[in-house]
């Protein structure tokens, strides 16, 4: 699939620049398609055929998609392995995936073995110089039947509840995630800039529409907010594409007045919640409506999403509904459908979801039954249809008793004006079992949240028992490398 579009692209687009980086180096579609076809004839020197698996453990530049785009057209599979892994993460990776090639560079090699077979590239400044030591001429690639069921890439999750565990997808999946995500519109032939690392499921499974669209991505070496709105401003960009935390710093920066925004349709944001607060400032900054998207690695990076005409309430305090051609429902433990507001674990289905986890059959028996998909995500369905978030299964603890799911803490809580973010977790207790502690980064560090003044803001919504016990201010919340918030070391800090 990959290669295809992308000789199309390049047939039709072929002087469009594909990629621009933050040093102004940009590279046209007819660049990318003849160096990725050289690198696929020098990978295929190096042993690659169909099937084969290629680990790449380099950052988010134009090598990492022309090494992609050169693995897809000999039928292999491309493992991205995300930059910001830790040595061990990433030997751990690898370990799973048992690759038959690892691409990397110096200072990205952290945590590769020796029993691997690691082909290193080194990095150029122009793009003419491009992976020139890892091209071969005349690569006379032969092209491959079409093949739906062809493996193509794997994603590896977050690793926020556990090991990360890598999905992959066959070519009928990015099929069908083309199809599924009207993400493309955002941008559509223009301009647009790279939110996540290469290795994400945003990236991975999305290439084909990204490429098929014929615009432009802005690669930033390290994405600060103030470089993103210059983007913005500069290029008429039509769509703000981030985590709700670099809206919020990108709402910090001074003098926003000096930016234009009127070329801004809508805010898209996904991989974190956005707090109510948060989505009104930024529909105001931005003057332009707010979608937030809520999906998995797992699921393709596709499932539910609030319209962007939303009413009020559905905008600020839910994750909308399952978008065309996703299915999702609300289920106990045992898989039995459960009614509108009892809360239960989010399972989806559509095409997009993945074939499984990698060389993990335990694991995908686990969380696909009969083609759905358990998501480990708790939920309700309010009256108006819309699914509003409760946490992850493994989240939820108990207080004398009572069930508490920490993000329906958090959703009020955040709301309170002396506060920035929250987490709430458990804390051993010897009378309760457990209870509640509110980790807050407070909006103004002078001048903190109290733990009464938080009780009582939660105790006008929450029932007394999920209202937090203690409460402990931070500067910051760690986060782990897919910029979600790391509840295990959180919890780890605030044991006692």
């Amino acid at each position: 699939m990959l290669p295809s579009i992308l000789k199309k692209v390049a047939q039709t687009h072929g002087s469009s620049v594909a990629y621009l980086t933050a040093d102004g180096e940009a590279i046209t579609y007819k660049q990318l398609d003849h160096y990725s076809e050289e690198i696929a004839a020098w990978m295929r020197f190096k042993g690659i055929r169909e099937g084969s698996v290629v680990a790449l453990c380099l950052p988010s530049q134009i090598e990492y998609i022309l090494s992609y785009l050169a693995v897809a057209k000999l039928g292999a599979v491309t493992a991205g392995v995300n930059p910001r892994f830790t040595a061990a993460e990433r030997k751990n990776i690898l370990k799973l995936l048992r690759p038959d090639l690892v691409v990397t560079a110096h200072d990205w090699d952290q945590g590769i073995q020796d029993e691997w077979h690691v082909e290193y590239i080194r990095f150029a400044e122009q793009t003419t110089d491009l992976m020139i030591e890892n091209r071969r001429k005349d690569p006379a690639i032969e092209v491959l039947p079409p093949d739906p069921d062809r493996p193509v890439c794997i994603c590896f999750t977050s690793g926020s509840t556990g090991e990360p565990k890598g999905a992959w997808f066959k070519n009928r999946q990015l099929q069908a995630i083309s199809d599924l995500d009207t993400g493309g519109a955002w941008g559509g032939s223009g301009h647009r800039y790279a939110s996540t690392e290469f290795a994400h499921v945003g990236v991975m499974t999305k290439l084909p529409w990204l490429l098929a669209s014929a615009g432009t991505t802005h690669l930033l070496d390290k994405w600060r907010a103030e470089s993103v709105l210059r983007l913005i401003h500069d290029y008429r960009i039509p769509a703000v594409s981030a985590i709700a935390p670099q809206v919020a710093l990108m709402l910090r920066v001074e003098n926003l007045s000096r930016f234009d925004f009127s070329s801004v349709q809508a805010i898209v944001t996904g991989g974190a919640s956005a707090s109510p607060d948060l989505v009104a400032a930024g529909r105001e900054i931005f003057g332009a409506p707010w979608s937030i998207r809520y999906s998995s690695t797992e699921s393709g990076g596709v499932g539910l999403g609030t319209a962007l005409d939303a009413k009020q309430e559905e905008a600020l305090h839910s994750v909308g509904r399952p978008r065309q051609g996703v299915k999702a429902s609300i289920r106990n433990n045992e898989g039995q459908l459960l009614p509108d507001g009892e809360i239960g674990e989010i399972w989806m289905r559509s095409n997009a979801v993945m074939s499984g986890y990698w060389n993990d059959e335990k694991s995908t028996d686990e969380v696909i039954v009969n083609g759905w998909l358990r998501t480990g995500d708790l939920a309700i369905v309010d009256d108006s249809g819309c699914f509003r978030l409760a946490g992850r299964i493994k989240e939820m603890f108990i207080r004398g008793g009572y069930n508490i799911f920490p993000l329906e803490v958090e959703s009020v809580i955040s709301e309170h004006k002396q506060v920035e973010e929250v987490v709430v977790v458990p804390r051993e207790d010897e009378v309760m079992g457990e209870i509640g502690v509110a980790v807050v980064v407070p909006s103004d560090p002078k001048s903190p949240p109290t733990l009464e003044s938080i009780q009582n803001h939660a105790k006008n919504s929450l029932a007394s028992y999920k209202v937090p016990e203690a409460i402990s201010i931070v500067s910051m919340l760690p986060r782990n490398s897919s910029d979600k918030i790391d509840r295990r070391e959180i919890q780890k800090r605030e044991k006692r």
